[in-house]
Parts: structure tokens; sequence; C-alpha cells
């Protein structure tokens, strides 16, 4: 096994424990019904994402356990397994090439695309696991501002705390 191959195993071990114990020792800490807002519970995807496709869907895993052994809404465990979706686009995505983030636009327009398969993945797992417990006429329309719009940001501030992260890693000009 190479030296690169063992950085990378270690780094992945890594990232998945953070994924793991941030959900449950982060004080801040918001929950609003089916919607849950969890400082830097993305970091580790978004730095895995940066390292290989692989990385991020095990790193992604490893926050869904992470929710899960926390306690949280079992809605929410399963937003947080919708991540294998948003991590594995972005991280083919990077490896391929096709997203550089040498410009702020284009690593802003990443962010947010990103974060909007992000947000919609998480939308949908949402109103399929919810639908038909709800009686609210604007249940939909709430569930697009916390869930979806909710998760646009909260993922974007997120993604700039990985790049900022990742940029010390490596060392790296951002």
């Amino acid at each position: 096994m190479n030296r690169s191959r063992t950085q990378k195993m270690a780094l992945s071990a890594l990232l998945t424990a953070f994924a793991i114990a941030i959900p449950i020792v982060m004080p801040a800490k918001i929950i609003i019904g089916p919607a849950s807002f969890t400082l830097a519970s993305h970091v580790p995807i978004f730095i895995a994402m940066f390292i290989s496709p692989s990385i991020a869907i095990f790193v992604s895993l490893g926050s869904t356990l992470g929710f899960f052994m926390a306690g949280f809404p079992i809605v929410i465990v399963f937003r947080a397994l919708s991540h294998v979706i948003f991590a594995s686009i972005g991280a083919i995505l990077i490896k391929k090439r096709i997203v550089i983030f040498a410009k702020p636009f284009t690593t802003f327009l990443f962010a947010i695309i990103i974060n909007l398969i992000h947000g919609l993945a998480e939308f949908l797992v949402v109103i399929v696991m919810t639908t038909g417990s709800q009686v609210e006429t604007n249940y939909w329309f709430t569930m697009l501002w916390l869930v979806g719009f909710g998760t646009l940001i909260h993922g974007t501030i997120d993604f700039y705390l990985a790049r900022i992260c990742w940029h010390f890693m490596t060392k790296k000009k951002i």
C-alpha cells in the first residue's frame, strides 16, 4: 500500500469520525419539525468530496449513522442519508475536473448548484416520509422554505467552511 492510499484511508476515517460525532456533540442544533440545522454537519462531507467519490459516499453514510446515534427523528436520519446523492454528484464533478475552483464566481456557482441538489433531495425525503400525516394547507410551502431553502443556505455556509478547512489541510490557494 503506497503512502498516498494510506493517507486517503486515514483521512477518510477521520472525516467519518467527525461526520458521526458532529450531530452527537454539536451544541448548535435547530430542529423545527422535519427540518433541522446542525452547524458544520456537512463540512466532513464536503471535504470528502474534494478527495474522491468513494470517500464522499463513505463519509455521507457515516454522517447518517451520526444522526441516527444522536437520536434525531427518523425523517432527519433519512435526510442525512440523502447526502449520498449530492456528495456523489459533487465529487464526480470535481474528480472529472468539470468543476475547478479557480475563480470565486465558479466556486460560488458550484456551491449553489450542489446545494440546490442537496436541498431538493432533502425536500423530497421529507415530502415522501410525511405526506399524509400533515393536514395544513401551507405544509408544502413551509417545507420548501424550511427544508429546501434552509438546506441551500446551511449547505452553502458549510461548503465554505469546508473550503477554508481544505485550504489549511492542503495549503492550496482557495
